[in-house]
């Protein structure tokens, strides 16, 4: 049995790999900023942000507290400050993320597409707001409705589709006024969207490197108003162009470690990148081969992530 911490608790990722660890025997301390219910982890605790002064000390204190041996975060807020401070961050502790660089590279949205595009990964069209002049000028430039989001992750929160099918884009030029250079604006790939879940050993491919492709599909509404996401497994991933298309887009930046791609087919057919994270998505579940991998290179190295 491992002792191990996950942050972003409250969150989807969090909880999901909270429940996966307890179903698998290991002892879980859940933190998060945001309250959370308690039976999602053997212990719960409630911290600062990640942005606070402290963060890390405060972290470091709960795994002396509590004895843990493996660090995973999946607060997109953390990821960077966590990777850079994961080769000392305590003594006997496997910090689960890649290097910093990359991971860096897969904070900033914009950064990424540009960085993918470079690489010859097939992305939306895409650019910053004061680049684009008018959302009218966006949307003939780009060549159809937009998607715009936070270049630095909110964990999904913030994302909004702008187009003038109802009202001429008169709501979409409000929003679009309020806009600056920390968001960034993508043409809409209209077609299937899938959630690519990986594990990457090192900069070359291994045989042991896991990929789970899932097709997403938006579900009834709940009470809240809110639409729930289902996922089923794509048959032979190995196969598939979203597959490689992930696996290039993981290259391209040069994550080790845990990795999720968002991907989405153009109108043409062929499937793009929207966004990568250098962490565990919500989707891990589906991919259980992921968090063993993680859990048996914890026995035998000091820190996930690492090139080989």
């Amino acid at each position: 049995m491992s002792r191990v911490l996950v942050t972003g608790i409250a969150n989807p990722a969090g909880s999901s790999l909270a429940r996966q660890l307890k179903a698998k025997g290991h002892w879980v301390l859940g933190v998060d900023v945001l309250p959370t219910h308690r039976g999602v982890a053997d212990v719960v605790s409630i911290v600062s942000p990640p942005d606070a002064p402290g963060y890390l000390w405060e972290l470091r204190g709960l795994v002396a507290k509590y004895g843990t041996e493996i660090l995973i975060p999946t607060m997109s807020a953390e990821l960077v400050v966590v990777s850079e401070a994961r080769d000392d961050f305590a003594p006997g502790v496997r910090v689960v993320i890649a290097d910093p660089a990359p991971v860096k590279a897969a904070q900033d949205k914009y950064f990424t597409m540009t960085c993918l595009a470079a690489a010859g990964v097939s992305v939306p069209k895409f650019g910053l707001p004061s680049a684009l002049g008018s959302v009218h000028d966006a949307m003939d430039s780009l060549g159809g409705p937009l998607v715009v989001k936070p270049r630095i992750s909110r964990d999904g929160r913030g994302i909004r589709l702008l187009d003038r099918t109802s009202d001429a884009g008169v709501r979409a030029a409000h929003f679009w006024a309020s806009l600056d250079d920390s968001w960034m604006v993508q043409k809409f790939a209209p077609g299937t969207e899938y959630a690519s879940a990986g594990f990457r050993h090192g900069q070359h491919t291994d045989p042991d490197d896991v990929l789970v492709v899932l097709e997403k599909a938006v579900g009834e509404a709940t009470r809240s108003g809110s639409r729930t996401v289902q996922a089923r497994k794509v048959q032979d991933p190995a196969g598939s162009d979203v597959a490689a298309l992930a696996v290039s887009a993981a290259a391209a930046l040069g994550l080790t470690g845990p990795f999720s791609v968002d991907i989405r087919r153009l109108q043409n057919g062929r499937p793009a990148v929207l966004e990568v994270e250098a962490r565990f998505g919500m989707f891990s579940a589906h991919a259980p081969g992921l968090l063993d991998t993680v859990l048996h290179r914890s026995l035998k190295r000091h820190s996930i992530g690492l090139s080989a």
